[in-house]
Parts: structure tokens; sequence; C-alpha cells
């Protein structure tokens, strides 16, 4: 029997190449007002933590906040760590922290729509933050350390963002908490100083389920072989 016949959620008529076309960051289309059964999250966790892990280690935590209370602090530090970002980042941000390379075509609507979620935050049904085991920060730590603990998370919240779409529902991937990482884990009872945040994933149904491809470049522009740079 199948995963898809195994499942108690209803599961969308989708390929899997469907699914992985079109597992979106989901911000304006997040239904608040239809509440995310318990159920579901752990359905959609149990796929999530068949992902590869350094060693089969699985330093992974994953705290499921629904205490309205609780999101709206969360909701809080975000917009305050915006305000942080924006003021280290100085007058052009985009540039002068490299984040806009020019493959963008819609960077102004997804900057809309990121405002529009950072100020509903605290009103998702579920806020989903993974936090891995790392002894000590991984500020500083050599490169190999730090890919193969971010390699680690990275893959099981793709997976649970894959299996909310699968099943009717979205999220977004929201980094902005981590400029206020502390105060996040002081909030959640998480040990700074032994586990990094991943990020704040906002869990909900999404209104309408025909979620298209987004906008990449073709393959032949940035697939290399051999060499990035020819001799």
């Amino acid at each position: 029997m199948s995963n898809a016949q195994q499942t108690s959620h209803p599961v969308l008529d989708l390929s899997i190449d469907d699914v992985l076309t079109t597992t979106r960051n989901v911000r304006k289309r997040l239904d608040f007002s239809r509440p995310v059964p318990r159920a579901v999250i752990a359905e959609c966790l149990t796929l999530a933590l068949q992902a590869p892990n350094g060693s089969n280690n699985q330093g992974w935590e994953w705290i499921a906040v629904e205490d309205p209370a609780i999101r709206e602090e969360l909701a809080e530090l975000q917009r305050q760590a915006l305000a942080k970002f924006l003021e280290d980042a100085g007058p052009n941000p985009s540039v002068g922290t490299r984040i806009d390379i020019g493959r963008n075509e819609r960077m102004t609507q997804i900057g809309e729509s990121v405002l529009y979620l950072i100020e509903h935050m605290d009103k998702a049904p579920v806020l989903m933050v993974p936090a891995f085991l790392t002894p000590g920060r991984l500020e500083g730590a050599n490169t190999f350390y730090q890919a193969s603990m971010w390699g680690s998370i990275l893959q099981a919240v793709w997976s649970f963002m894959l299996a909310l779409r699968s099943r009717g529902l979205g999220s977004a991937w929201t980094t902005l908490q981590l400029w206020k990482e502390r105060e996040t884990a002081e909030l959640l009872g998480i040990p700074y100083d032994e586990y990094t945040i991943a990020g704040i994933f906002p869990v909900a149904y999404t209104v309408g389920v025909d979620f298209r491809p987004a906008q990449r470049r073709p393959v032949g522009d940035v697939l290399h072989w051999d060499r990035l740079i020819p001799r």
C-alpha cells in the first residue's frame, strides 16, 4: 500500500513532478481562517523525517506553535528583525547584502508579499520552528561543519513543505527571525548555545490549490559541465 493510500488526510491528485514544481513559498494565499489539525502536522512531519541527514544523527527538534499569545510574540520579534535587517543593510539592502543578482523578474511583487506575511504572521494557525543540535554556535565554524549541519535540517524542512503541498496546505520559508534568534530561542525554551533555529514556517491551508511553476532561468543557462568558467 502506498503512502498516499495510508494517509489519514486527503491527498491532492498531483504527480511527484507536480509537487516538486508547484510547491511555492505561499504568503498571500494562506487561509488564516481555517484551523490546521495536529494530525496533519504530525503526518507531514513523519514524512519529512525520512529526509537524509548527516550520519543519520537526527539532531532536529520541531516546535509547532499554536498558542495565539506565543504566535503574536514571534510575529513581533519578526517585525523587529526586519527593522534590524534594514538598519544593518543600509539604504540599498538588495545590493548591499548581495541578495539581488538580477535573476528574479518578480522582486517587487515578492517584496510586497513578504511584507504582507510579516504583517499577518501571527494569524497563521501554526508556526513551525525547526531547530537542530549544534554543539556550540555555527558562527565562525569551517565550511565543512556548517554545510554538514545545515544539510541535516534543510532537506527535512523542504520535505515538510512538499508534504503540506500534497495535502492542500502551504507554508513560506522565512529567515528574518534569525536576526532575533536568541530572543526567539528564549521564548520557545530552546537552549541558544546548543541549538540553531533554521527559520519560522507559517502553516495553513491554501486558498485554492492551483499553483504553477515559478519563473526560473532555463537549465541551459545554469548547467555547466566540468567547470563554471572555461579555460
